[in-house]
């Protein structure tokens, strides 16, 4: 269980933090919650290798390249070459002896296909993650990550009106929906997305709630739970003075670290949602991303 910090008042509401950065593997983040999930799979099936997608930037691919690694197991990883920048992440990538395949993005179905059949070929047997712990599994994982902060909002003795993340390929988004359905609770599920514009971002959460709740909720509460936001995303890996300037911020203020990419985006658009609000009380999930944090350290204004 991730802990959960109050920031205090902010812009005439009442602020609290879920530290999932802090889940004590490999920088934690969201992914390495979905990852935990992904590996008991992997145990089970007596899988010896693992293919993924992701990326220079992908928390997820450089949570699964530690988690091989420490295991023993080959890992593959197949990065767009549009998105293949280096960073702190790719580099720990390599640190932890993924083999990175880079090639155009309209390839990476194809090459995927073939380094599984190649694997197979030679004796192997892989297990495929999608990007970004896509799927029900990575669903489940945030299914759980809201029961979770049920028990704590019980301890707490508070409840949260709004809960705000970072809504990328869609299952952190997902499993927080379903577990707003399944409980029947009265809150507004917010994700701000980091890249994908509406509609198919939005569709994408949508699909990922269907399938994980197959058939339990109808379609029109479905469509009602959930909100994405996508006025902040400034594409994939790209970043805008507000996102700088909100990481600086946070960092100063509360001493906690977010990124361009995936955190900065989620906060910066929190705040400009909240400026019609007042006097609520509202969640944060940092969903993770430190070492991106140092990407952008030489963005920052001194």
């Amino acid at each position: 269980m991730t802990i959960i910090q109050n920031l205090g008042e902010y812009n005439g509401n009442h602020l609290w933090i879920k530290r999932e950065d802090l889940i004590p593997f490999s920088f934690g983040g969201n992914k390495a919650r979905k990852v935990e999930l992904f590996f008991r799979e992997i145990d089970k099936g007596d899988y010896d290798c693992v293919v993924t997608y992701g990326s220079g930037s992908s928390n997820h691919c450089r949570i699964v390249a530690n988690e091989c690694c420490r295991r023993g197991m080959r890992c593959c990883i197949i990065s767009p070459e549009e998105a293949s920048e280096s960073t702190f992440n790719s580099q720990m990538m390599e640190l932890f002896g993924a083999e990175i395949i880079t090639v155009p993005v309209s390839e990476v179905h194809d090459t995927i296909e073939g380094k599984l059949s190649e694997l197979t070929a030679s004796g192997k047997k892989p297990y495929f993650i999608e990007g970004g712990g896509h799927g029900n599994i990575g669903t489940e994982a945030y299914l759980q990550c809201y029961q979770e902060i049920k028990e704590q909002e019980k301890e707490m003795d508070i409840h949260f009106d709004y809960i705000f993340f970072a809504s990328g390929t869609g299952t952190t988004h997902a499993g927080l929906v379903c577990g707003q359905l399944i409980f029947g609770d009265e809150r507004k599920i917010v994700g701000i997305s980091i890249a994908r514009k509406n509609p198919r971002g939005r569709d994408v959460v949508i699909d990922s709630v269907r399938k994980y709740m197959d058939g339990r909720v109808d379609d029109d509460s479905i469509q009602a739970a959930t909100t994405f936001i996508d006025d902040y995303t400034f594409g994939y890996g790209k970043d805008d003075k507000r996102v700088v300037d909100t990481i600086k911020s946070v960092l100063k203020t509360y001493g906690i670290p977010l990124d361009t990419t995936y955190t900065g985006k989620a906060f910066m658009g929190m705040s400009e949602y909240v400026k019609g609000i007042n006097d609520k009380n509202i969640l944060f999930i940092h969903t993770g991303g430190t070492p991106l944090f140092f990407d952008a350290l030489n963005k920052i204004d001194r």
